[in-house]
Order: structure tokens, then C-alpha cells, then sequence
């Protein structure tokens, strides 16, 4: 068996971090796929109850480009998704997606229906299901819990910063302390949780970047993906790029920040994503973002060029 500590101790190639496919293949032997659904649950942020209009940077879609059709049930979704999957990858297991808005922003039976209704689904040996930390309370951690104990299930949170100061500026209308507050609840029930962050948001340093990592890593969590801010038509972030009021990371910057992150999380947090892509109808910049897998190999390549692994720079210590 490898042992933590070195460049390699939780990959089979040349990844220098614990990617999602190698831990779903090591954990279940074969193929997992993710599968998007879009349920329009909506958002406290959009609907007045947090506040209107959303983040500044997140699409009408709510962050489900890639996702099912709203219009249709959560079975037609899943059958249309796994069927296109399945033009790239023959066969392989399923772990339904909750993806677009915030999955846990219902009553706790639509919740139980939905969420029992995927795992119903051949083959499913999992399930995702992604939110806002203040759209957790204790009845839906309860039946978080409970199909936890069931199944595989990873709620994922979306942070973005640990910044107050940049979740205002971005219209998040929750603050660090209500995301603890809704973590430690999934946290106490033993539910595995992905934090996702993202890097080049308005006013933030590259050394606030690294240290929303390095805080976030104290937490014990799950995994974790890192997101590119990107610059969708029909958002206030793509007004405030038009007026000259914010420039995107150039790629060079965003590698050597996520090689930087990535040394600083504990070995065993798993990699779900160190980049993303938006949808290129809709994306207005950074164009270099649309080269997603260029992205990948630029970080692999500066993580072998000097000697950099995940967890090498990682410290216990309070940050």
C-alpha cells in the first residue's frame, strides 16, 4: 500500500492531489458517474428571503448549465443525462447530482421524495446533493443523516471565501459564521461534506485565496472543489466587467494559485474539481477558461516542475 507523504501516495497517474475518479474508482472498482438533475428548488438569495437578484456571479440557470431539464421529472432527467454520458463511457455505476440552486431549500417531504426517488434508480450507489450552508436546519440535517447511513451521500456547500467582506460584495447574503453554523450540523451526523470555493473574486489577493483554503482545510471536511470565477452574460459581475470595475484572473495566475492551494489541504481531503467551464454561449471571459483540460495539465505540469504535492505544506496549526 502507498503511504501519505509522497507525490503519488493517493494517485494511479500523474496527478500530484487525490482526484474524485480515482477515489470513486478505488472505493466502488469501477466507473462512477456524476449526474446532473435540476429539480428548481430556487434560492433564498432570488425570492426575497435572503435577498433578491442572487450572487453576482451565478447564471439564470442558478448554477445548472449542465444539468436536466426543470420541465421534466427527476427519472426522465437522469435516464437523458446517463444515456449521453454513456456516448463517452460504456458502462459504469451513478451517483444522482442535485446540482442547480439549493437542494435542501424545501419542505422535509419534497426533500425525502426527491432524494429517495434517486436512490431508487439502477445501479445508484450514491448521492450529491448541493446548497447553501443557512439552507440547513436541524429536521433536514436529520434526514441527511439518515440517508447517510444508507448510502454515500457528500452534501456540498457552496463558500466561495471565508471573506464577509467578499461574500457581501458578491451578494452572497450569508456570512462565514452561518456557513459553520450549517456545516457543523451535516458535521455532527457524520455526513460527508464538498466545499466549493472560488478563486479571482472581486478585490481578493491570491494570498486570501490560499488562506479560504487553508482555513477551510481545519474543517475536516470531505472534499473540496475549486471553481474560476467566470463572467456570464445576464449577470451583475459581467456589468461590473463592462464598466472596467473587475478584471479575471489570467491563467498563469489561477494555476500557480490553485498549485499553491492544493499543497495546503490534508492528503485525504478529495479533489472534485481544480477548475471549471462555463457554458460557452453564455461565457463572456476569461476565454482561456473554455480550455479547461489545458488548465488541468498546466497545474500537473507546475506541480511535477517543482516537486509539489497535496497536503506537503499542510499544518494542523490554527490558521
Amino acid at each position: 500500500m502507498k503511504q501519505k507523504g509522497n507525490p503519488y501516495a493517493l494517485s494511479d497517474d500523474n496527478k500530484r492531489y487525490q482526484t474524485y475518479n480515482y477515489y470513486l474508482r478505488h472505493r466502488f472498482g469501477k466507473k462512477v458517474f456524476k449526474v446532473p438533475l435540476n429539480v428548481d428548488l430556487g434560492c433564498p438569495n432570488r425570492d426575497g428571503t435572503k435577498g433578491t437578484g442572487g450572487c453576482i456571479f451565478c447564471s439564470s440557470k442558478l448554477s445548472g448549465d449542465f444539468a436536466g431539464n426543470p420541465c421534466d421529472d427527476i427519472k426522465s432527467q437522469f435516464c437523458d443525462i446517463k444515456e449521453k454520458m454513456h456516448h463517452k463511457w460504456q458502462e459504469g455505476l451513478y451517483i444522482p447530482y442535485f446540482q442547480a440552486g439549493s437542494n435542501t431549500y424545501a419542505d422535509v417531504e419534497t426533500l425525502k421524495g426527491m432524494y429517495y426517488t434517486a436512490l431508487g434508480f439502477e445501479n445508484v450507489v450514491g448521492l450529491s446533493v448541493a446548497t447553501r450552508a443557512d439552507c440547513i436546519n436541524e429536521e433536514i440535517a436529520d434526514l441527511l443523516g439518515e440517508i447517510a447511513e444508507k448510502t454515500y451521500l457528500t452534501v456540498e456547500l457552496g463558500l466561495q471565501s471565508v471573506y464577509d467582506d467578499t461574500a457581501k460584495l458578491c451578494n452572497r447574503c450569508h456570512t462565514y459564521a452561518d456557513f459553520l453554523k450549517g456545516f457543523e450540523m451535516l458535521k455532527a451526523r457524520g455526513i460527508n461534506v464538498c466545499v466549493h470555493i472560488i478563486n479571482g473574486l472581486p478585490n481578493e489577493t491570491p494570498e486570501m485565496m490560499v488562506n479560504t483554503v487553508k482555513v477551510v482545510g481545519e474543517l475536516g471536511i470531505h472534499s473540496m472543489k475549486i471553481h474560476l470565477l467566470h463572467i456570464l452574460k445576464g449577470t451583475r459581475l459581467a456589468k461590473m466587467y463592462e464598466k472596467g470595475d473587475y478584471q479575471p484572473m489570467a491563467m498563469e495566475d489561477y494555476v500557480d494559485t490553485v498549485c499553491r492551494q492544493l499543497t495546503t489541504l490534508p492528503q485525504d481531503v478529495i479533489i472534485q474539481r481544480v477548475t471549471g467551464d462555463g457554458a460557452k454561449s453564455d461565457l463572456i471571459a476569461p476565454l482561456w477558461s473554455l480550455k479547461k483540460f489545458c488548465v488541468m495539465n498546466e497545474i500537473d505540469k507546475k506541480m511535477a516542475r517543482e516537486n509539489l504535492w497535496q497536503g506537503m505544506n499542510y499544518s494542523k496549526e490554527k490558521v
